[in-house]
């Protein structure tokens, strides 16, 4: 067997149980056991898992984890790319818009429109790369974009009092934002603390708050709270959510938007592209041409 099928196997194992021990994973699939720890040496260089003494696990497994961009943007891309496509529907020309950091935040902003002279202010390196990218020579007014400057997180968020303090300058019209998780009880939470401070900055600096969020972030709850459900205007997210689950949301946020996910499954990407992912984030692009506050 070739490592990459080995190394996919394994990581399928990991999204399935959670957790899973070298030892286990040797005997399955019939090799050494220092054969495996080298597989997952492999994936945890990448982001897909995470190495743990005597095995791995997913990279979502504890409430203060944070996964890498690079792990989270290859999961669910069906589900999050018919998301941002009806967050995109909110969008009016002459909007300003602050966008959080995350993949699904990242997919809206490559849909969003360069003819609606919009300003987007965000605290996301991607997000300001790909606003960047569409317009590299600043010559067609394209969006305006406002890089809200900070500690860079392995997210690809900036946070911090510098970021904060940016945030309280801008006054929104929406405000787009990702979720770690979604719960009645907790509300929206994130693994980061710096993190969340800014993500409850901006709800405070917009008018509405929009978040975007797929099913499986249901019942997630991550270390610290950004802000009640009762804060959220629209929920957009796919039609995988149970209807309860759909209930129990509605009764603190007026409006949940169920888009369905096109017909496939997405698969898990192959190991063998952690190389390549790094080697993306190595390549960034030189840093957005849009103002840093």
């Amino acid at each position: 067997m070739l490592a990459a099928q080995r190394q996919h196997l394994i990581l399928q194992e990991v999204h399935s149980e959670g957790t899973v021990r070298v030892a286990t994973l040797a005997a399955r699939l019939d090799v050494s056991e220092m054969t495996i720890r080298r597989d997952i040496d492999v994936l945890d260089a990448g982001g897909f898992v995470l190495r743990v003494h005597g095995g791995a696990a997913r990279t979502d497994s504890f409430s203060a984890l944070e996964p890498g961009f690079a792990s989270k943007s290859t999961r669910g891309l069906p589900a999050k790319a018919a998301i941002a496509a009806e967050a995109l529907s909110l969008v009016r020309p002459g909007m300003t818009l602050l966008i959080s950091g995350g993949t699904t935040t990242f997919e809206l902003a490559r849909m969003l429109p360069r003819n609606f002279d919009l300003t987007v202010a965000t605290n996301s390196v991607m997000v300001a790369n790909s606003l960047a990218a569409a317009d590299p020579a600043g010559e067609d007014g394209g969006i305006r974009t406002l890089v809200l400057g900070g500690e860079r997180t392995p997210s690809e968020a900036l946070v911090g009092p510098l970021t904060v303090r940016a945030v309280s300058t801008i006054s929104a019209d929406l405000c787009f934002m990702g979720a770690h998780g979604l719960d009645p009880h907790a509300g929206l939470t994130s693994p980061n603390l710096l993190e969340t401070e800014v993500n409850a900055a901006m709800v405070k600096a917009s008018g509405k708050l929009v978040v975007l969020a797929d099913s499986s972030k249901y019942g997630l709850i991550g270390l610290a709270g950004i802000c009640p459900l009762s804060a959220i205007h629209t929920l957009v997210t796919d039609s995988g959510l149970s209807p309860a689950s759909e209930a129990a949301l509605r009764q603190d946020i007026p409006e949940v938007r169920k888009v369905r996910i096109p017909d496939g499954r997405d698969r898990p990407a192959e190991p063998a592209t952690a190389h390549a992912d790094r080697d993306t984030r190595q390549s960034q692009p030189p840093a957005p041409k849009g103002k840093t506050l």
